[in-house]
């Protein structure tokens, strides 16, 4: 999570069918009739000790969270959220996987630039940005697999997608400066993906190959491939969660026509329990009016397939005065909730409580 977060910081489907809610109790289902309603993302720390967590996890549960997204695997920690009547589900970096031994041993699972290089050896914008090909059938597998090994352990209530998606054709405009780009158009250098896979799966459905393309950010079925490939994705691995009677939901950008357009994810058609849009506002010079807007594009576009907590990065609010508003604005648009990233010290949790939505 340092990493990932010190990028951000530093930088600055169909409908849930009755198989995906078999797990759940009726209460579950009707998600708008329970009290407890918001999520926290968190790392665990390894040294807190188990008196710790139970204090913190019953301040969560008290202020009106529902569950906790843990990043790494921490049985200890898992237990311990759920003692106190918190979800615990496992926050998992998706398709960025820079796993030492699996790019030693697999070199060719990985995206390859419109320049023709691969993220391996130039990995885009930060060393840590290597991204898996998700038209590889092996790449799938493997996934599928991880997502076995996650779902299968008893303490651990979902799995939670991060990283599902290609990497950045346009970074959020709050963070040109750091990298010295002006990206009003997409740049080679950050298109992906043109591996041999893609080009040839490409090509046997528009008779093309998109390196042949004059102008490839303009081609819509190009893109509609590349949205359907990570769709195919996060489809497999709601099969696994269904079979193991567990939630699948995924961080994804913040309103669906954002996501498409600067990271090719098309997350409306994704088969999830809950679908968590980072509203990171001031990445993208907005005030906190716009997490109002973000939320209605959202909840307008998935129809009620699925129910939309609105993701708050606790650093873009200048006062709890201002994150009450971007929470009463996230849940008076249509979100079920909202998961907050950050410090969520004890004035957090206050606000939390006091909003007119708690």
């Amino acid at each position: 999570m340092s990493n990932r977060r010190n990028f951000i910081k530093n930088s600055l489907l169909t409908t849930a069918s009755l198989s995906i809610g078999s797990s759940l109790s009726a209460a579950d289902l009707d998600f708008k009739k329970r009290k407890a309603k918001h999520w926290i993302w968190t790392r665990p720390n390894p040294k807190d000790s188990e008196a710790e967590l139970y204090e913190r996890y019953a301040a969560y549960a008290a202020a009106g969270v529902r569950g906790v997204l843990f990043e790494d695997d921490s049985e200890k920690h898992f237990r311990a959220a759920k003692k106190m009547k918190l979800e615990a589900h496992r926050w998992n970096w998706t398709m960025n996987k820079g796993v030492k031994t699996l790019m030693e041993q697999h070199p060719e699972w990985y995206a390859i630039s419109r320049e023709g290089k691969s993220v391996i050896d130039h990995p885009p914008y930060v060393g840590y940005y290597r991204w898996l090909c998700p038209s590889k059938p092996e790449v799938q597998a493997y996934l599928k697999q991880e997502a076995e090994q996650i779902l299968s352990k008893d303490y651990i209530d979902g799995l939670h997608l991060d990283y599902i998606r290609f990497c950045d054709v346009i970074l959020p405009l709050n963070l040109w400066k750091n990298y010295n780009l002006v990206q009003q158009q997409e740049l080679p250098a950050y298109d992906f993906c043109y591996c041999s896979t893609c080009r040839a799966e490409y090509k046997k459905i528009s008779g093309k190959d998109p390196l042949d393309l004059p102008y490839p950010d303009g081609v819509l079925s190009w893109r509609l491939f590349r949205y359907n490939a990570i769709n195919k994705v996060v489809n497999q691995l709601a099969e696994v969660a269904n079979r193991h009677k567990k939630w699948i939901t995924a961080a994804v950008f913040p309103t669906p026509e954002v996501a498409r357009r600067i990271v090719r994810q098309d997350w409306t058609n994704w088969n999830l329990d809950a679908v968590f849009p980072m509203i990171y506002h001031k990445f993208y010079q907005e005030d906190v009016k716009w997490i109002g807007d973000a939320v209605t594009e959202g909840v307008h576009f998935l129809a009620g397939k699925f129910p939309l907590y609105a993701g708050l990065y606790l650093p873009d609010f200048d006062s709890m005065e201002e994150l009450k508003t971007g929470i009463e604005l996230s849940m008076a648009n249509g979100a079920a909730g909202v998961s907050l990233f950050g410090n969520v010290t004890p004035e957090v949790l206050a606000t939390l409580k006091s909003t007119q939505f708690a």
